[in-house]
């Protein structure tokens, strides 16, 4: 049977939105771009090498998901968020990231805790290095390897929308902190899953995702 012919701009455009979406997303969600930063459509464009519809439909959607905010006038810049705001987005990762961390734990094998070590350990080194950017990856990767084990990609997909929204105000919160050592809790995290100990596993991961945003609010 004959595939269905697109029109000829769908094909030219959607893979080039889907890139500048895909390749922004990351830079916001992992503090490359700082709270309140502006941004414009000809400069999204040109640094991409796509005309204006694509960098115009990749900030749409990112604004449609918190992580940029687009005014009236349309203007574009990262949201800073106000200390309401981020309790109420610390209090939603505590929701969600304590819920898969729980349903992760009954799949988690030794596998998963030896790869949860590297990753820590990886998180130890940009610490060491002060890369704030490369401590928010690493930590959001030791994050989701373990979520990725509760098979709850509804969920999943919910607690990367706050990292998303988060990302710019982790970048100060990580100026803030000066952190000199890497998160403790992490290390409770791993040696609840080698127990099996759900309380401690929900007590570790609750105070990990919420401790420094709170710090920061208040």
């Amino acid at each position: 049977m004959n595939q269905p012919v697109r029109p000829a701009q769908e094909t030219a455009s959607a893979p080039a939105h889907d890139r500048v979406y895909r390749a922004l997303r990351t830079r916001i969600m992992h503090g490359e771009i700082t709270p309140g930063a502006a941004l414009t459509l000809r400069g999204i464009g040109g640094e991409f090498g796509v005309s204006m519809t694509p960098a115009r439909e990749a900030v749409r959607r990112l604004a449609a998901e918190g992580a940029l905010f687009l005014s009236s006038s349309g203007r574009v810049t990262t949201p800073e968020l106000t200390n309401e705001r981020i309790e109420e987005l610390a209090a939603l990762r505590a929701l969600l990231e304590v819920e898969l961390a729980s349903r992760a734990l009954p799949r988690a094998h030794m596998a998963l805790i030896d790869r949860l070590q590297t990753i820590n350990s990886n998180v130890a080194e940009m610490v060491s290095k002060r890369d704030a950017v490369g401590y928010i990856r690493t930590n959001l990767e030791f994050h989701r390897t373990l979520y990725l084990r509760a098979q709850a990609p509804a969920m999943l997909a919910m607690a990367e929308t706050v990292w998303l929204q988060l990302g710019p105000t982790m970048r100060a919160l990580y100026g803030r902190l000066r952190r000199t050592d890497p998160p403790q809790n992490h290390r409770l995290i791993i040696a609840a899953l080698k127990a099996g100990d759900e309380p401690g596993l929900r007590l570790a991961v609750r105070s990990d995702v919420t401790q420094g945003l709170r710090l920061l609010a208040g």
